[in-house]
Formats: structure tokens, sequence, C-alpha cells
């Protein structure tokens, strides 16, 4: 069996360093806030390239929480393209703003400046920019036309740790960059986690509040906003502090599995979604379109390979959004939605592993089970 994801080897590799932070978490009784927490926002804002990065539980309350720090809420709404994870949608909601559906990219399947201006109304006042399987969409393009329709722009990097475009990572490039660290992500925690960067103090300040209740600075019974309870604790900031310095070398892995995936897959069956020049994907997922996609994942199966869909439903036709925020067809997301399938990559699989997927998968379209 070809397993789709396994976290066993990265987990060895940083057994001892979180056995020894865990420790001192327990000897201490430091289970919220403390130095491992402080270190690892420090660690990842100079990694991402800003200057702050606010740990809090998970990626949707990163994002919910940098929309309310944005001041996006009632009356506003948000761009979002539908073939994401329905948390970034429900991010929106959550603030009590409106999400608007927007198509994407045939071949990137990410959101471009001609979608975005599509999807776009006088109520809209910012867009979430989701770098989907860990390629960054253009945000050269797309910063200039959020500027030029005077909307903030939002990362939704929760796919993309250690992306780069045009050589600046993830998260730099909007207002905020909302990231998860579910444990299957590229940078994965033992549970769940998310952070926001952001080179705006004011806008750190706000998360920082908003994440404690809305605790003003160092008043633990003084609130001076609406808050709620997402704070990023001690043992996983010591699993993620252990994870950091290794992200690059996994990412790099990643890249060349990726890479030998497009040498060993014939395009014509299964094409990889394309990554553009000046992208530097970290490919979270490796995803492939193919013809009859659920008799290829079964035939896959049967020959010891797993898979997996990411997503099988665009959001604008889950029924809470269609029913509530529908605003029509969305024609390439919805047709890609019955194509896509996720393949197995993980930065420890072998290259013979990604051959024999590759070869069983060329055998089952050449076979006819995806003609």
């Amino acid at each position: 069996m070809i397993r789709f994801l396994d976290l066993g080897p990265a987990t060895e590799e940083i057994t001892g360093e979180v056995a020894a932070g865990w420790d001192e978490v327990l000897r201490t009784g430091r289970f919220i806030g403390g130095r491992f927490v402080d270190g690892f926002e420090r660690g990842f804002a100079e990694y991402c390239g800003t200057a702050h990065a606010v740990g809090v539980a998970n990626g949707t309350d990163a994002l919910h929480l940098a929309l309310r720090a944005l001041d996006i809420g009632a009356g506003d709404e948000v761009v979002v393209p539908t073939n994401t994870f329905v948390a970034t949608a429900e991010a929106v909601v959550l603030a009590g703003a409106v999400p608007r559906f927007a198509d994407v990219d045939p071949d990137t399947l990410l959101l471009t400046p001609e979608t975005l201006k599509a999807a776009v109304t006088p109520a809209t006042s910012a867009v979430v920019v989701v770098h989907l399987y860990g390629q960054m969409a253009d945000m050269d393009a797309l910063g200039r036309t959020a500027a030029e329709l005077d909307i903030k722009l939002i990362e939704d990097a929760a796919q993309a740790q250690g992306a780069r475009w045009r050589g600046v990572r993830a998260g730099a490039w909007g207002s905020v960059g909302c990231f998860s660290f579910y444990p299957g992500k590229n940078l994965g925690a033992f549970g769940d986690a998310g952070a926001v960067v952001t080179s705006d103090r004011e806008i750190a300040e706000r998360i920082r509040s908003i994440r404690d209740h809305g605790r003003a600075n160092g008043g633990h019974y003084q609130h001076d906003r609406f808050g709620v309870n997402s704070r990023l604790d001690a043992l996983q900031a010591v699993v993620l502090g252990a994870k950091l310095p290794l992200l690059d070398g996994w990412n790099a892995q990643r890249r060349e599995l990726a890479d030998h995936y497009r040498r060993c897959l014939d395009p014509d069956g299964a094409k990889l979604v394309t990554v553009a020049p000046e992208a530097e994907a970290i490919h979270h997922l490796a995803v492939a379109q193919v013809r009859n996609r659920d008799k290829v994942r079964e035939a896959l199966l049967a020959r010891g390979i797993e898979s997996g869909i990411h997503y099988p439903t665009p959001c604008h036709r889950l029924p809470p959004y269609a029913s509530y925020f529908g605003n029509g067809a969305l024609p390439v997301s919805e047709a890609a939605a019955e194509r896509i399938v996720s393949l197995p990559l993980y930065p420890h699989m072998t290259m013979a592993q990604v051959e024999t997927v590759a070869a069983e998968l060329n055998h089952v379209v050449e076979r006819g089970a995806a003609a």
C-alpha cells in the first residue's frame, strides 16, 4: 500500500526535541503563552518576512480574526474562490460578512484579476486569495487589482507555508496572511493550530487582543473589544518550533517529487495543476485532472494506492452557501471538481513510489477506466 500521507518519518525527526520541550512545559506549567509560543511567533514572522506573527488556535480562526481586525463585518462582501476548503467561506460568515464566490483559472485553479473583477459588487470590501495546493496566485496582478478596486487583500496561505511569488513568501503580500498548522500541512502541529502574519503593528495588536477575549494589553480583566478564546498553546508551539527549521528542506523534497510526477505522468491522461514560472511552489498536494475520476480512484486503490479529492464540491454548491450566498454558475471550478484527484505526496516519499503511482495511473488511464 502506498499511503496518501505518512506523517511518521517527519515526526521521528523531531521526537527528541519535542520531548525535551514538552518536559519543560510540564515542569514549568506554562501551558498557555510562555517562551515557546513567543519564540515560534518570532521565528515564523522572520521566516515569512513580516514584522509580526500571532499564534491562534487554528486556521479558520486565523481567517476569522484577520477579517475582524480589518473591520470586515456586517454589510461587507468578501470575494472568495469557490474551489477552496469551506473554512475560507466559513470565516467570512463568522465575521458577519457575506462571501461572494469567484471562479478560477482552468490551468492553475487559482484566482485571477479577471475572476476577481467578475465577482466584485459595490458592497465588496475585501478579497481572500487562496494559495491552493501550495501554489501561489499572481500576487503582483492581484495586488494591483485589489488596489484599483480599493479593497483589502487577505492571503489564505493554509496550504502554502514557505511558498514564494517572485521571491516573496506567502503571507507577506496582503494586509494579513493566514495559516493553518493542521497536522497534515507542510508545517503541521500535533493537533489544531494556526497563525496570522502581518507587518502592520496595529493589526497585530488587534488580533492579539481578539484571540484573548478582547483583553487590553497587560490587563487580565480589562476587555476593550469583543473577543474569542483562540490562543496557540505551548505544547503545539514546541512542535512547530522544532519543525520550522526543517520546513525548507521538506518543501524542497516535495518539489523534487512533484517534478518527478510531471516527468512520469502522461499529460494526455493525467495532467498536474500548472505552476506559474514566477512561483516557487511547496506542493502541499499533487493534484491532477483525469476523466472518470471516481473510477480511476477505485482502480488505483485496487492496486494499493491511496488518493484524495480536494475538493469534491465547490463552496457555492454546498447547501448552506447555495441557499444564502449563491451567485450563479462558476463553470471552471464546477468542471474541475469532477476531475481533480490528489496523488500521494509527502517529504519522505521515495522516487520509486512516485514512479509506481505514475505507472499505475498511466496504465489505468490507458486501459480506459478514465475514458
